[in-house]
């Protein structure tokens, strides 16, 4: 990309270009990837053309997995783990090494790519584990294969992430960054859970699974004998409810590997009458989670790095109640990126307030706030007298809906639907605090 953009004249690549540069990457890696591993996986001709058909008309495969997700990658190695190990468990005769070796590799990238990523690949080891017994040189194989990757992805995070001193094999030797034990312990942590939300046990069963298949759900009734992947997307329901925070992109991968294994209603009236609903649904849901549901934080980070320092007035900006920003949307720019996630709006307001200053010290500073329109909280706290603050809106975005904060007990369904769709929106605020002498 940087070859190609020195061609118009400038030096550094637009952060834009290269966030849609990576769109299209991964929209041309699940178009290929996703696709060429469901013909692996089905055998049957007229059941392999109706799983692409509904994979590829499902909303999550033109939404989530055109986006540079960790789930989205997970849902890639998922799938092609599986291909790897029917393979395998097809080989008959042979150890089947090279599917051996690529398999322990994906294991590695996967785990490396999400903590999550061994819930889905618990079923097919169980059967592997049977396999092996009988091709010891096949598991030494994916074994090998699995160590030299997790050493490589061991040996990148290590030198990008480590800003300590010394050489590279210094710090390797010393102070090593294993990504999946660091994200484990945070996992497991509920203070650090608690920051994200917390949920009950069968979030996913009520909430994640209807929100990813819709209709599709009704379909699985017609499965007589489950399929690997099907016992792949229960154990990895199972195991990830275990988890207090529960969100419904963890299970991205059940998507393809559900719609890979169901079957249309045999009736005529019902299969018309659930392909419609199958349209309305992805068609509803395409809008909403690809257009609208934190819509306007790619936006609102780009306008900041495109804004002059001087103009801003502040190199802090706090971000409240959404995804996490990509910082490097910024270009480099000098503005510190302090994400809130869900933190409770008295600790917003205090983590912000110290940022600003007081009237006491050598002068009142600026900061930036990034918040949901909707979020009422910050209504009550421009209000309030005790603490007098200066709010100036700079930018907004009327393409963002804040589908994390659904508070039915709060405001009951019409309240919060009233918040949520009238009150739609992202702003970027300037907040100072107002003193005596400040005009």
């Amino acid at each position: 990309m940087q070859w190609v953009w020195t061609e118009t004249g400038k030096e550094a690549v637009a952060p834009q270009f290269t966030y849609y540069a990576l769109r299209v990457l991964m929209f041309i890696l699940s178009f290929v990837l996703e696709d060429w591993a469901i013909h692996d996986l089905i055998q049957s001709p007229r059941e392999r053309r109706l799983a692409l058909l509904l994979t590829s008309s499902s909303y999550i495969t033109w939404t989530y997995q055109t986006h540079t997700f960790s789930s989205a990658l997970e849902t890639l190695i998922v799938l092609w783990s599986l291909v790897m190990t029917q393979r395998i468990l097809n080989d008959k005769y042979r150890s089947a090494l090279l599917s051996s070796a690529a398999l322990g590799s994906l294991m590695a990238f996967g785990v490396f790519n999400r903590i999550t990523f061994p819930a889905f690949i618990l079923p097919p080891g169980v059967y592997l584990l049977f396999h092996f017994s009988r091709k010891p040189l096949s598991f030494l194989t994916l074994g090998t294969a699995f160590l030299l990757t997790t050493t490589v992805a061991i040996a990148v995070d290590t030198s990008f992430y480590n800003d300590s001193a010394g050489s590279f094999f210094h710090l390797l030797r010393t102070n090593p960054i294993i990504t999946p034990l660091n994200s484990l312990l945070y996992n497991t942590s509920s203070s650090n859970l608690s920051i994200h939300g917390l949920h009950p046990p069968y979030q996913h069963f009520i909430a994640s699974l209807p929100l990813l298949l819709g209709p599709a759900l009704l379909l699985l009734w017609n499965i007589r004998k489950p399929t690997l992947p099907i016992l792949s997307v229960l154990s990895a329901t199972l195991l990830l409810s275990l988890i207090p925070h529960q969100e419904p992109r963890f299970l991205l991968p059940a998507v393809p590997l559900v719609l890979s294994s169901v079957r249309l209603p045999k009736a005529k009236v019902l299969r018309r009458y659930w392909l419609v609903s199958w349209v309305i649904f992805n068609a509803v849901l395409g809008v909403l989670m690809g257009v609208y549901h934190q819509g306007g934080v790619v936006p609102a980070q780009l306008w900041l790095g495109q804004q002059q320092q001087q103009h801003l007035g502040f190199t802090e900006v706090f971000w409240w109640r959404t995804y996490s920003p990509p910082v490097w949307l910024l270009g480099g720019k000098e503005i510190m990126t302090i994400d809130l996630m869900g933190t409770k709006a008295q600790e917003m307001m205090k983590r912000v307030s110290e940022a600003v200053g007081s009237c006491s010290d050598r002068g009142p500073r600026t900061a930036g706030l990034v918040a949901p329109w909707s979020s009422v909280e910050l209504d009550i706290w421009m209000k309030d007298s005790r603490a007098p603050l200066s709010f100036e809106k700079l930018w907004m975005s009327n393409y963002h809906l804040n589908l994390d904060d659904l508070d039915v007990e709060e405001d009951g369904i019409r309240g919060m639907v009233e918040r949520l769709v009238g009150r739609r929106g992202l702003v970027v605020w300037k907040i100072r605090r107002l003193c005596e002498d400040t005009t």
